[in-house]
């Protein structure tokens, strides 16, 4: 890509489908445990229905990165958010439904619960959403491509931001919507309208970010050349093959970065487990109440990393932001298992200070050691190795709420300090450019 390819295309329009994507799901997530209590589910079966997303997504996630580095991002980008839309159809087709029992489980170690029909569909729905979700990694990838050195960390600040004013207007627009005689379908409802707008966006609007696109030997087998195995000639000098997912795990500290993503997300997923129960059973909060929460959590992090993190930005490196942000955010967890109102309200000024510093500049770091030529492989190895954090934190949080309560926020805290550990060797990137 050339070097100004960077000032031709703007990255408003990418921030506007994360900002769509974000307020989509952000929509249910106020009632999403309320609703999977109604139709037979317990803190378990929400934990696991909350991983189905990440579980799936381990497996779309590199293959549509690596898809976006052969066939362009837009088209990838509109593949998932066509499947995203999709998904939300599923959603709302189980709340029309009526509540039919499948199966019914009374056990010591799993709790109480019944499998019915509409769980079930709401399991499909999160299932194919995160199968066709990569969209959050090839948008990363985007970014990237149209991206130069110096506003690196400031464009993906400026993500950050996008994706937080979604989940700003998300848990708001559900509280107003939800109060209706219709319940929960009116939010959903509009999820799948405002997915669908995501989806005309990227179609009319997107510019394509990569000027070179691969092309594909016509005489290689089909299932490599759908699989992406397969590469043509086509890369930053034009020559050679494209690298493929084990040479990108070669690049310096690529792995590295991987296991600090991997230690954030346990930690953060044995949060978004355990806090709405936590919420519900502790605080007595109603969805109102969380919705509030979540919003005014939201509107922070817009604050910190929109104008906050441009300001500070200027002073502080990547890799000290990212080392301050961790410890921060860790300590908001220890604060979350005192049960108490004001200071799970300060919890979240935490949360807000310590996310808003060290996402945007550790995905500024990813993306700086992936190189021009690796953002789309990287960045979905990246989603894979979150969404296996995920996965485990969102189950495993479920089980250890029903056998520690509020203490899982110390387990939770603990992930997050050795990511904070760890991140120290983020100093020695710098020195070595």
């Amino acid at each position: 890509m050339p070097e100004d390819q960077s000032t031709k295309i703007s990255i408003f329009p990418i921030m506007m489908v994360n900002f769509i994507g974000t307020l989509g799901l952000s929509l249910v997530l106020p009632f999403l445990v309320f609703l999977v209590e109604r139709f037979g589910g317990n803190a378990l079966i929400y934990g696991i229905l909350a991983s189905m997303y990440p579980a799936f997504q381990l497996v779309g996630a590199p293959l549509l990165g690596k898809w976006s580095d052969v066939y362009g991002r837009k088209k990838i980008l509109f593949f998932s958010q066509a499947g995203t839309l999709a998904s939300w159809l599923i959603f709302m087709f189980a709340l029309l439904i009526p509540v039919v029992s499948v199966l019914d489980v009374s056990s010591n170690s799993l709790g109480k619960f019944t499998i019915t029909i509409p769980l079930i569909l709401l399991f499909v729905a999160r299932a194919f959403d995160g199968l066709t979700g990569g969209n959050v990694s090839v948008a990363n990838a985007y970014v990237a491509d149209i991206t130069s050195e110096e506003d690196r960390s400031k464009n993906f600040g400026r993500m950050s931001v996008s994706m937080n004013l979604g989940f700003i207007a998300g848990p708001a627009l559900a509280g107003l919507l939800s109060v209706t005689i219709y319940g929960e379908l009116l939010p959903v409802l509009a999820a799948v309208i405002i997915s669908f707008i995501g989806t005309v966006l990227i179609a009319l609007f997107l510019q394509e970010s990569k000027e070179c696109i691969q092309s594909f030997n016509n005489k290689k087998n089909n299932v490599k050349k759908l699989l992406a195995y397969e590469f043509g000639n086509c890369n930053e000098s034009g020559k050679g093959p494209q690298p493929k997912l084990k040479d990108a795990l070669k690049l310096d500290h690529i792995p590295f970065m991987l296991v600090v993503y991997f230690l954030v997300f346990l930690g953060f997923n044995m949060f978004y487990t355990a806090f709405p129960v936590h919420a519900i059973d502790n605080l007595k909060w109603s969805v109102a109440d969380m919705g509030i929460y979540f919003s005014v959590l939201s509107l922070m992090l817009v604050v910190v990393e929109g104008p906050v993190l441009s300001y500070v930005s200027r002073f502080f490196s990547d890799a000290r932001l990212a080392i301050f942000g961790a410890v921060v955010l860790a300590s908001n967890f220890v604060l979350l298992s005192y049960s108490d109102f004001y200071l799970t309200y300060l919890a979240a000024v935490l949360f807000a200070i310590g996310n808003g510093f060290m996402w945007p500049s550790m995905q500024s770091i990813l993306s700086r050691l992936a190189g021009r030529e690796h953002q789309g492989v990287v960045q979905g190895v990246s989603a894979s190795f979150t969404g296996i954090a995920s996965i485990i934190g969102l189950i495993g949080g479920g089980f250890l709420y029903e056998m520690l309560g509020s203490g899982t926020f110390f387990v939770a805290a603990t992930m997050v300090y050795l990511a904070f550990i760890l991140s120290f060797r983020f100093l020695s990137f710098e020195t070595k450019k």
